[in-house]
């Protein structure tokens, strides 16, 4: 149903970044949208006139006005949470994203077309969901060191300059179990299994996933259901992928892991 004179929004403007990710394909890029078209923002007068430049605002579009937007999500949920850790604001405010635009249809692209999580990663940012979003997927720095061991021109002595004292990697280290909110599978052949972690950081109670497939994949989960008992206790469950026989590509795109 589309309500007569509401206007549709959001809608991923034709200057927002896209993916997929040039540099690590496993990591899904961009994470998500904000508000960035037609933004009233601060600015300065022309510093070229006689009289002396001041305070004025102006409209302005571009993903120089989106991230400001993130970024005051992400303070305020620091504000709010001083505890929690970086990789826990990232995570809160991914999965409470949203895809559903004004008109509760999938939200679009410029051109119309459905968004894909290319265009819009997780979909439209959400700060008052962002502030309870019962699970979080949480990373350490140990972590993000051996997420720098499967990248190129990295040795172990950048990696030491980095923890301050002598680190390892790891002989054998799969990128797609770095504990990220969203999971890309680049090269999608037979079956492969994925895991995450969680944590709860919300009232005592289970969890079950529900799972919406994506073309031509049959996704598994193990356990289909998780029960928290207290604030900060952690459990893992682990996704199956498997390509069907008339899948035409090899390429999966991405499962965003939903636990509701």
């Amino acid at each position: 149903m589309t309500e007569v004179g509401t206007k549709t929004a959001p809608i991923v403007g034709s200057y927002s970044s896209r993916g997929p990710n040039s540099i690590t394909a496993e990591i899904l890029k961009p994470d998500v949208i904000a508000p960035g078209t037609s933004i009233l923002a601060a600015s300065t007068n022309d510093t070229s006139g006689t009289t002396p430049p001041g305070p004025t605002y102006k409209f302005s579009s571009g993903t120089s006005m989106a991230a400001p937007h993130v970024a005051g999500v992400a303070g305020q949920l620091k504000a709010l949470y001083p505890d929690w850790s970086p990789a826990m604001i990232h995570s809160a405010i991914i999965t409470t994203a949203s895809t559903i635009d004004n008109t509760n249809q999938p939200i679009k692209d410029h051109n119309g077309k459905p968004a894909t999580p290319f265009d819009m990663g997780a979909g439209h940012i959400m700060p008052q969901n962002a502030t309870d979003p019962g699970l979080v997927y949480d990373l350490t720095f140990e972590d993000y060191l051996r997420f720098l061991c499967t990248q190129q021109n990295i040795n172990a002595a950048h990696l030491s300059k980095l923890s301050k004292q002598p680190f390892q990697c790891p002989n054998h280290y799969n990128l797609l179990n770095f504990n990220y909110p969203s999971i890309t599978v680049p090269n999608l052949s037979g079956s492969i299994a994925v895991s995450r972690t969680v944590k709860n950081i919300g009232t005592p109670g289970n969890y079950s996933a529900y799972i919406e497939e994506p073309h031509g994949i049959y996704v598994t989960i193990t356990p289909d259901s998780l029960l928290f008992k207290e604030i900060g206790e952690e459990k893992n469950f682990t996704l199956t992928f498997r390509a069907k026989k008339d899948l035409r590509t090899k390429s999966l795109r991405v499962w965003k892991a939903r636990m509701v």
